[in-house]
């Protein structure tokens, strides 16, 4: 127990050392209807963004949020879950890194960071990076260059 006092307090350092005073997230909108989950456990997406920042940029990341810590990758993996390459093609993501730390007031230390995920699908020649913020809310949107996912 003593080392997760210690680790906290480490954790508590570094992001309030890195973490600028003033949000550069431009997309945040607490006012968002939360999502519905389809019968798959996805979310159920019904706009496209015409904006080819959103999710790819990390000042406009796809923000999922989240209600507590216990499920903070649920709402990313229901967003991804959801989406498909294009023409339809069946995409695979890894969590690739965390970065960008920010100031949130939904967290304990007052604090959020973003996650990067790459995306791939066949015939890609590189790999999509989104950016994913389960701290915050906003409208959930298929990013450009992306599909929806076809139910099976």
């Amino acid at each position: 127990m003593k080392n997760n006092g210690l680790t906290l307090l480490l954790l508590v350092f570094i992001f309030s050392s890195c973490v600028s005073t003033k949000s550069t997230l431009r997309n945040i909108d607490d006012t968002a209807p939360v999502p519905k989950l389809s019968a798959t456990n996805t979310f159920v997406l019904t706009e496209y963004s015409k904006d080819k920042k959103y999710g790819y940029d990390k000042d406009y990341p796809v923000n999922v949020f989240f209600r507590n810590t216990r499920d903070e990758n649920a709402n990313q993996e229901r967003y991804l879950n959801a989406l498909a390459g294009p023409k339809g093609k069946k995409i695979s993501y890894k969590k690739v890194d965390t970065c960008c730390p920010f100031p949130s007031n939904k967290t304990e230390i007052g604090a959020g960071s973003l996650d990067i995920y790459e995306i791939t699908w066949e015939g890609q020649k590189e790999p999509v990076r989104l950016y994913l913020n389960y701290f915050e809310k906003g409208a959930l949107l298929v990013p450009v260059g992306f599909t929806l996912k076809r139910n099976e």
